[in-house]
């Protein structure tokens, strides 16, 4: 009966066919990075006066602290400084130019390729499914942006200021390598912009019944500590940027028991509704 099916179907796809969309997809998004990567690469100056902003002793996030703390009544003012970004290897500068418009290229190119995603699994979803996929894919996108966005104004700045002004005598003076700022600086950014889809994974495990809410309170405590744990190793070593990582870490798990109470009230988890398919 099954088999009778799928003859009658005109929409069946073969699984070579699968594979030919899959690689033209790929494709496309392989050339959407590119692209945008090549055009990045071509504004060099624009793009390193983004990045190395947040090396600055003046950044933005420091001035809208001090006029906060004036408006407060406080007269404090960051205390200028000035840290020497050097380059030790002769293409040292070229690659991580090259690398940087690659990052940069793949994280302009992330609302495309979740597009793309989507209509790849979009003819496999029933209607219930696709009504909340848009919904997620969207949240997560928003999540991203929120971490990168977190990560570029508050983590990263505060965790450099205090990592490269810090002196274990006066003698003994920092000159940190382009490819280490560039490299911690990626790398902190893309875990952030990860661990705010905590959310999202408290959604799908919802819907499949993994997880109740009653459960994550009755261990919030426990959850406190394995998420400055888990904080203190993707951040820097230092007290400051592991209490701004697990406040809000620690929200988005009061979040995720919000999302997971509401899973529980409209009652069904994921399920496939349509009548007969399996005939």
């Amino acid at each position: 009966m099954k088999q009778n099916k799928a003859k009658e179907d005109p929409n069946a796809m073969t699984f070579g066919g699968h594979l030919e969309v899959l690689r033209r997809m790929l494709f496309r998004i392989l050339a959407v990075t590119t692209v945008l990567a090549i055009v990045i690469f071509f504004f060099k100056d624009q793009t390193f006066e983004l990045l190395l902003a947040p090396s600055k002793w003046d950044f933005i996030t420091y001035r809208y602290i001090e006029k906060f703390l004036h408006w407060l009544g406080s007269s404090f003012n960051f205390s200028e400084y000035h840290i020497n970004l050097i380059a030790t290897e002769l293409s040292s500068q070229f690659m991580t130019h090259v690398t940087t418009a690659l990052y940069l290229g793949l994280l302009l190119a992330s609302p495309y390729i979740l597009v793309e995603l989507f209509r790849f699994i979009t003819p496999a979803l029933y209607e219930n499914e696709k009504k909340y996929s848009v919904r997620v894919a969207i949240t997560m996108y928003l999540l991203f942006v929120i971490g990168v966005l977190m990560s570029y104004f508050i983590l990263f700045p505060i965790s450099f200021r205090f990592l490269g002004t810090y002196q274990v005598s006066d003698i003994v003076e920092s000159n940190i390598t382009l490819r280490s700022y560039i490299s911690t600086f990626t790398t902190l950014t893309l875990i952030m912009g990860l661990v705010f889809q905590l959310p999202v994974i408290a959604f799908f495990l919802g819907k499949i019944g993994a997880v109740k809410s009653d459960f994550l309170k009755r261990y919030r405590k426990h959850a406190l500590v394995i998420i400055m744990v888990v904080a203190a190793i993707i951040t820097p070593p230092d007290l400051m940027t592991l209490v701004l990582v697990t406040i809000p870490l620690y929200l988005l798990f009061e979040v995720s028991i919000g999302i997971l109470k509401r899973i529980e009230k409209k009652g069904p988890s994921i399920n496939h509704p349509k009548e007969g398919m399996a005939e």
